[in-house]
């Protein structure tokens, strides 16, 4: 793949935001930046970036976001923010076992789902 100006002004966006963006908040935000890009050329760059495998795209109810990650994790949603994390975890061999045994899938990668909100913090001890 080439990494065409555009395409380089979008991951370098992803990265420095460190989060997951939608396609108009790249475009909002690259704009903001000084950087002219249209809304077409957000779209084509994004979606070939995500088919080769370089950003990661999550299909939300609200639509497509977009993030720096290709690597294989987790994520944790924020019922009250909406602000999705990435999360690295592991299972537990003994779990992912017991999971084989119950689908008759042998389990080659996952990836976990998990919604919450932030914990109350308490304050001295």
């Amino acid at each position: 793949m080439r990494l065409i100006r555009q395409r380089r002004m979008v991951l370098d966006l992803l990265w420095s935001e460190g989060t997951h963006l939608s396609a108009r908040d790249i475009f909002e935000k690259l704009n903001q930046r000084g950087r002219s890009i249209g809304h077409t050329s957000v779209y084509q760059n994004l979606e070939a970036l995500q088919s080769a495998g370089v950003i990661e795209c999550l299909d939300r109810a609200s639509g497509r976001l977009y993030g720096y990650r290709n690597d294989p994790h987790s994520h944790i949603t924020c019922m009250e923010s909406g602000v999705i994390e990435d999360l690295d975890v592991e299972l537990p061999a003994a779990l992912l076992q017991d999971i084989e045994q119950r689908t008759g899938y042998r389990i080659e990668s996952y990836t976990l789902q998990l919604s919450g909100r932030r914990a109350e913090t308490t304050g001295g001890s």
